[in-house]
């Protein structure tokens, strides 16, 4: 008994031990870009490495905000921000509008064809967005919509196939006998659906929210293709404006500008990490 107990004991310690040693390599490299964003600008490409600043330049995050101030007339930075974060907004709201949506008619409902339908929604999954890309990229220019945010939002309204696969997932774990309960006092389906189901599906919710955030934060291709005046250009896209200016590139305040572009997505993580491993976890409870 005694030895099978040591065993798990060493069992756990080394595991411990691994999970703390694939952290650290994890972190390195963000580590890496805190201390080369809080460096002087000839430190940051000194040879050999100098891992640790000489001087420690918080002024670095202040100056990466208001860079090229001068010359545009405007903070480029808090722009990209505001950009990006109206364009999250946008595309949080339609994806758990109308994935949520979906989903349900998909879960609860019963109609000819609905496995098939969510069959071939889930193939879509397998479609790479390169075959995509130059096909969609017409369809907008027809619409005349190059050169705006509404061929970066308007398609979240519509629906994903993850996420209409991960809320019906949830869906379906919710047991029919509520509902029923529920039509026979009277209750019409999307009664149920905005009163029952949506409430007792807030972690769900929640996952299909936060993927769709961290989505459209980090996202580059999209503003890259459609987007032309750099005042729409979004974070993940303006970082660019710190290369390669004036001859040469700020290393250090390009390191504190994508420092300050992570941030946001680190700090809610870390707030929402329970809701976020509960939504994934229980989606998986019933096939």
């Amino acid at each position: 008994m005694k030895s099978h107990q040591s065993a798990i004991t060493t069992q756990k310690i080394v595991v411990q031990v691994l999970l703390v040693a694939f952290s650290i390599l994890f972190l390195f490299p963000f580590a890496w870009l805190l201390l080369t964003a809080l460096k002087p600008i000839k430190e940051t490409m000194s040879m050999p490495i100098k891992w640790i600043p000489s001087k420690f330049l918080w002024s670095n995050f202040k100056d990466a905000a208001i860079y090229g101030h001068e010359s545009l007339g405007y903070y480029p930075f808090l722009v990209y921000a505001m950009n990006t974060i109206v364009l999250c907004a946008l595309i949080v709201c339609g994806t758990v509008a109308s994935n949520a949506v979906v989903a349900y008619s998909f879960a609860r409902l019963r109609w000819p064809g609905r496995d098939l339908a969510f069959g071939v929604t889930i193939a879509t999954m397998m479609v790479p967005f390169p075959v995509l890309m130059v096909p969609t990229f017409a369809l907008f220019r027809h619409l005349e919509w190059i050169g705006t945010y509404r061929p970066l939002w308007v398609p979240a309204w519509f629906g994903s196939a993850f996420s209409i696969f991960l809320l019906r997932q949830f869906f379906r774990t919710i047991p029919f006998e509520l509902t029923e309960a529920a039509k026979i006092d009277g209750a019409s389906e999307w009664r149920i659906f905005r009163t029952i189901v949506l409430p007792l599906s807030k972690a769900s919710l929640a996952v299909v929210a936060l993927f769709a955030f961290m989505g459209a934060w980090n996202d580059f291709l999209g503003p890259l293709i459609y987007l032309l005046d750099q005042k729409t250009f979004t974070l993940s896209l303006g970082l660019q404006f710190y290369q390669s200016q004036n001859g040469g590139t700020s290393w250090n305040l390009l390191m504190a500008a994508s420092a300050m572009v992570i941030a946001p997505v680190i700090i809610l993580f870390f707030f929402t990490q329970r809701l976020f491993i509960q939504g994934i976890a229980i989606t998986g409870l019933k096939g």
